[in-house]
């Protein structure tokens, strides 16, 4: 069984060694350590993968001892996951399918180490994505006089399912401070460019007004700030003054199901770790 520590804490001598030292310990071998401080900040990461002998069978006791031994001297904020379990992830989306055809595609090739259990949306056009790929569809209208019933069967739904995190593939809806306060650093969305740049209804329609170079994707975990959270993946492609509005578009929503691709795997991998809505993206 592979196991997975996160840690961050304030940064000081000795912390490495001391970590090393209880995982040999308590029989286990690290295979992968990387660890990254945040000099202005003071502040210590470390991301850890480690293998335990055939002996071991006691989790809970380890994750006391790393409390005890480590984390309440080194005053870390840390978590542990195994491989064993496969994260929930849920799917949120409105009309346009290319971000959702490209995570289905690289989950039913079992490119994305996760479990599916719905996919929602707040239209019906999508729902024969689903049935081809024969992950149950919920179609949850949502507008100004439905808000907070709607909410509340979106909840229902991922506790009833037990998600993990959710991710907008083009959800075109503002999720809401409930929602995001019970998920955590485990929304991601999907950004048509460099954030803040030409938001609104037709992006690429202003980019292609303004003649730019280039055109981007920000993948990023969801806060309450619009279009503001912890950036976790981004990407560009050129483009010149040749190009129409339908070239931005076509060469934008390849960027966009790219760059989401790559959070989603990011996320999955245990590899982001966020403060003070910045990321730390580990190899």
């Amino acid at each position: 069984m592979k196991t997975t520590i996160l840690v961050h804490c304030p940064d000081q001598g000795g912390i490495i060694s001391s970590v090393t030292a209880f995982i040999h310990k308590n029989k286990g071998n690290i295979v992968y350590l990387d660890q990254h401080v945040d000099k202005p900040a003071n502040v210590f990461f470390m991301r850890m993968v480690i293998e335990f002998s055939d002996t071991f069978s006691d989790l809970e006791s380890f994750k006391s001892l790393f409390q005890k031994e480590l984390a309440s001297i080194y005053k870390m904020e840390w978590s542990l996951h195994t491989d064993d379990k496969l994260p929930k992830m849920a799917l949120f989306v409105s009309k346009y399918n290319h971000c959702l055809y490209d995570l289905l595609s690289r989950y039913n090739s079992g490119e994305l180490a996760v479990k599916i259990p719905f996919i929602l949306s707040n239209h019906i056009d999508l729902k024969h994505i689903a049935d081809q790929f024969e992950i149950p569809f919920f179609h949850i209208p949502f507008n100004k006089t439905n808000k907070i019933e709607a909410e509340k069967e979106q909840l229902k739904l991922l506790n009833t399912y037990e998600i993990d995190f959710i991710v907008l593939a083009r959800y075109m809806q503002i999720v809401s401070g409930n929602l995001i306060s019970k998920f955590p650093n485990k929304i991601l969305n999907i950004h048509h460019s460099f954030l803040p740049a030409f938001a609104g209804a037709k992006p690429y329609h202003a980019a292609f007004k303004r003649g730019v170079k280039i055109i981007g994707a920000t993948c990023h975990y969801v806060t309450e700030e619009l279009d503001a959270g912890p950036i976790i993946e981004q990407d560009v492609t050129t483009v010149t003054h040749s190009h129409s509005i339908e070239d931005f578009i076509t060469k934008g929503r390849d960027l966009e199901k790219i760059v989401l691709s790559r959070g989603v795997k990011l996320h999955i991998a245990r590899k982001t770790m966020v403060y003070n809505n910045k990321t730390v993206i580990f190899s």
